[in-house]
């Protein structure tokens, strides 16, 4: 409300603003006026409260370090320190392997509470492969049964038309000693071991995975050949051998380079069956981000929501060790001596590798990952 103040010979208004008071604002400095001296601790004061620094000398000692397994101190880049005894070891002088180098702090098999890995006796083998004890004392193996019925069947032919001859899956030839068999077992059974994988000789189907329904041969792209009825016999002939622990001549060896490899322990002939490819099966779409370096194509659909593959990171047999060729280096083909075929066995799909020559002991296996599909990259492959 506006008042006029009569006794101002200029009758100007003014305003009452309420009983409240104003407050006096304080002196502005003036601008050439220079503020107060901080006041600064002195470099003395500073330095007496300062820890000294002790300067480190670089330690050398590390330099003379070699492996308590082979004794040699190559390979600087794969020897590994123990964080608490300071010894050395080479990664692949450790039972098992290390593969990578460990992340954080790491300790030897004497410092840990681990137990280290042993050689496996002759019954944990027999176990881990689930062998089945012959009942009779026969010592013939099934290859050599049918070789005696061959020879008991074989007929003359009088016919002189020449045909084309289909060529069929030979059975496996494993070794004669029992104990090379054992041996051959041995270092399967130990890579598998190394990376948590349990043995299988079959395909898994796992709750909450793909379904055994959905592993049906019909629904594959452009069909799938289908698994002869000759050849049938033998994969059910080989099959009953590996339960019996006749495993093909094969054994798991590890590589700086290519890691876990298979090398032939003696000689394949060629179209010899050298294992089935084994593993948990699931829906591509569940595995598009997946870190495993060993899933197989087990079913190729129109429906790409249910195309299967072979997951052998939990189970597997020693297919999931065989390694891949270079597709873009003639070397690489050239080295090639088995494939993977994917056949339709009783209307389900199933994976066999197969050699393709002759293969001769010392002879490391090799196929192309890229029979089917050119997607897996192999150019960093050796």
């Amino acid at each position: 409300m506006a008042t006029w103040n009569t006794s101002s010979p200029t009758a100007s208004p003014c305003r009452f603003v309420s009983s409240r008071r104003r407050t006096k604002a304080s002196p502005r400095r003036p601008s050439s006026e220079s503020p107060p001296p901080r006041k600064m601790k002195s470099m003395v004061d500073i330095m007496a409260k300062t820890m000294p620094v002790v300067e480190q000398v670089q330690d050398d000692s590390y330099g003379d370090v070699t492996c308590e397994k082979c004794g040699s101190g190559e390979g600087d880049d794969e020897l590994l320190l123990c964080d608490k005894c300071d010894k050395g070891f080479h990664m692949k002088c450790l039972r098992p392997i290390v593969v990578r180098v460990p992340i954080g702090p790491w300790l030897c098999v004497d410092c840990s509470d681990q137990r280290p890995v042993r050689r496996l006796s002759q019954k944990k083998i027999m176990h881990f492969f689930r062998i089945e004890k012959p009942i009779d004392g026969t010592d013939k193996s099934e290859s050599e049964l049918s070789q005696e019925e061959t020879r008991k069947h074989r007929k003359r032919s009088c016919s002189l038309t020449v045909k084309k001859r289909r060529r069929k899956l030979l059975p496996l030839v494993p070794s004669e000693d029992p104990d090379q068999r054992l041996a051959q077992m041995g270092t399967l059974a130990s890579a598998l071991t190394a990376l948590g994988i349990k043995y299988s000789d079959g395909l898994n189907y796992v709750p909450g995975m793909a379904p055994r329904s959905a592993n049906q041969s019909k629904f594959e792209k452009g069909g799938m050949q289908v698994l002869s009825k000759e050849d049938l016999e033998t994969l059910e002939q080989c099959q009953a051998m590996y339960r019996r622990g006749e495993c093909p001549p094969l054994v798991v060896v590890f590589d700086p380079l290519e890691g876990y490899t298979v090398e032939a322990d003696g000689p394949i002939k060629d179209l010899t069956f050298i294992a089935e490819y084994t593993g948990d099966v699931d829906y591509l779409k569940n595995r598009e981000n997946d870190d495993c370096d060993s899933i197989m194509t087990l079913l190729l659909s129109e429906d790409p929501s249910k195309t299967l593959v072979i997951c052998p990171d939990k189970y597997g047999n020693i297919s999931r060790f065989i390694n891949g060729i270079n597709n873009h280096n003639p070397f690489g083909k050239k080295k090639q001596n088995c494939k993977c075929v994917r056949y339709s066995v009783n209307g389900e799909c199933r994976v066999l590798l197969v050699a393709t020559r002759d293969i001769s002991k010392g002879e490391r296996l090799y196929y192309d990952y890229n029979g089917y599909e050119h997607e897996y990259p192999t150019h960093h492959f050796l």
